[in-house]
């Protein structure tokens, strides 16, 4: 006598799957082009000057800001004060910026790029993002509301909602 309900398994056919709907897999695919295309960026970076993007992120921010503190930078470039910390003390190794005491309140420590460091900098190539900004800007807002509200969506998907973004 056959009583309740009693589910057979589920097959999960990726071929039947694909063959019906195309889009999650077209998503995965162009979420990997850009994960790829961060890469690329990141190894031509350090291939062109030497450096890496978040170290040039800090030494744009410091050219930009002038003598400037940990926190102003860390609030700048949205990483840690840490972060920036270990970041500066690398460039420093490679006399590219340097810690100065204020001349105002002697407790404040800015950091400050040496001749060396703008050099490099006016050599480096421009960041991925600053291309992406300039043709986002350019976009109507209804294009950017929805390009912001299908990303967050995503990240939620894919249960990083919470992790650290930075550079």
């Amino acid at each position: 006598m056959k009583t309740g309900y009693n589910p057979s398994p589920v097959k999960f056919n990726l071929t039947q799957l694909m063959a019906e709907n195309q889009y999650w897999h077209d998503v995965l695919v162009s979420l990997r082009r850009i994960i790829r295309a961060t890469d690329l960026q990141s190894k031509r970076m350090v291939k062109s000057c030497g450096l890496t993007i978040p170290q040039v992120m800090v030494m744009r921010a410091i050219n930009a800001l002038g003598d400037v503190t940990v926190k102003r930078i860390s609030d700048d470039v949205s990483l840690s004060q840490a972060t920036v910390t270990t970041i500066l003390n690398r460039l420093e190794d490679k006399k590219l910026t340097e810690r100065v005491r204020s001349s105002v309140d002697k407790r404040v420590v800015n950091a400050r790029l040496t001749e060396a460091g703008k050099e490099v900098l006016l050599s480096t190539p421009p960041l991925l993002h600053e291309k992406f900004i300039e043709r986002f800007e350019a976009l109507e807002d209804w294009e950017k509301t929805q390009i912001l509200s299908a990303l967050q969506r995503v990240a939620t998907m894919m249960d990083a909602e919470t992790i650290d973004a930075a550079p």
